[in-house]
């Protein structure tokens, strides 16, 4: 598969298609059984999340991009992304929508899983819970952190059918700075991990976030830049952001009016900025949903706007 040829079609297409992968309609039943509100996730029987780090620290995840120089062609991405578009934040507490992710450990049985985009993904057994934590909508990713090993496993488009299809599937080893080879995709339309850049409640809870953040944007060209190994669009580069863009919130924007766990958000926004890694709506933020978020507080994420970010010029800002 060339890197022109994965998402869009359409999510819905995609679904379509796994559903005539793993040999019957009804993995669109599977899909949409899904959503369905869920409980936050928990791993009582395995190590906790903190055991793990969440790939080493000179992991460009994981670095400052503060005082890294304006991109030339900033304001040109930024109209193109929608400069007066709110952010909006894409987790909440019902569980209506966010990312939710599973902690799994050595003793989860391993599934073997279907892919429709198949040269791409990374053939492991999955370590799927009996009944995972997946996102609701098309989508329909499972994420999964092996807490014993350290590794990440990621599925998008994930059904069951008396075994396991997805679109596509990744793993890291989340004590690595590896990436994945040039030009694949991975449960991302831009070829990341998905669960570094979510917006976790506990995290904020911590006063800050010391990490990049997920965004997502409509329009993307045909190309990536550094980490993003895969693109998912089809206009010019010219005019509007590759994969892997990094922004990155002004540090003339005043946040101090801002409830204490949207100024966590926003402070992380200005240190380490945001990773465009798929095409959606124009500015939402991904987070994991928990059952403690308040969604009224976190809404006000919208009175901050495209207009108050600016590109970050990453040339030779890499992984150590």
């Amino acid at each position: 598969m060339s890197s022109r040829g994965y998402r869009r079609l359409t999510a819905t297409f995609a679904v379509l298609a796994l559903a005539a992968l793993v040999g019957s309609t009804s993995a669109i039943g599977a899909v949409a059984a899904n959503r369905k509100p869920a409980p936050p996730p928990t791993g009582a029987t395995f190590p906790p999340l903190t055991h793990c780090s969440i790939f080493p620290a000179t992991n460009v995840w994981n670095k400052r991009v503060d005082t890294l120089p304006v991109a030339a062609n900033s304001s040109t991405m930024i109209a193109a992304m929608g400069s007066g578009v709110g952010l909006h934040p894409d987790f909440s507490a019902a569980n209506r929508y966010g990312i939710p992710f599973n902690i799994v450990g050595s003793s989860t049985p391993r599934s073997t899983v279907s892919f429709l985009y198949d040269d791409e993904s990374d053939h492991v057994g999955y370590p799927i819970p009996s009944a995972p934590w997946q996102e609701r909508g098309s989508d329909a990713h499972i994420l999964m952190v092996d807490t014993t090993a350290c590794r990440l496993y990621e599925l998008f488009a994930a059904s069951k059918n008396g075994s396991w299809g997805a679109g596509s599937g990744a793993t890291w080893d989340l004590a690595s700075n590896t990436l994945r080879p040039a030009g694949w995709t991975s449960a991302d339309a831009a070829g990341l991990p998905i669960f570094p850049g979510l917006a976790r409640f506990d995290e904020v809870r911590t006063g800050q976030i010391l990490h990049a953040l997920r965004f997502t944007a409509p329009t993307t060209c045909n190309g990536y830049i550094y980490p993003a190994r895969h693109e998912a669009g089809s206009t010019s580069c010219t005019a509007y952001p590759p994969m892997g863009l990094r922004v990155r919130m002004k540090a003339s924007v005043n946040i101090s009016g801002f409830a204490p766990d949207v100024r966590v958000l926003l402070q992380a926004m200005k240190n380490y900025g945001m990773l465009l890694a798929d095409n959606g709506s124009a500015w939402f933020v991904s987070g994991a949903p928990d059952r403690r978020w308040n969604d009224t507080v976190m809404h006000t994420l919208n009175q901050v706007h495209g207009s108050d970010f600016e590109v970050v010029n990453t040339t030779g800002f890499v992984n150590g």
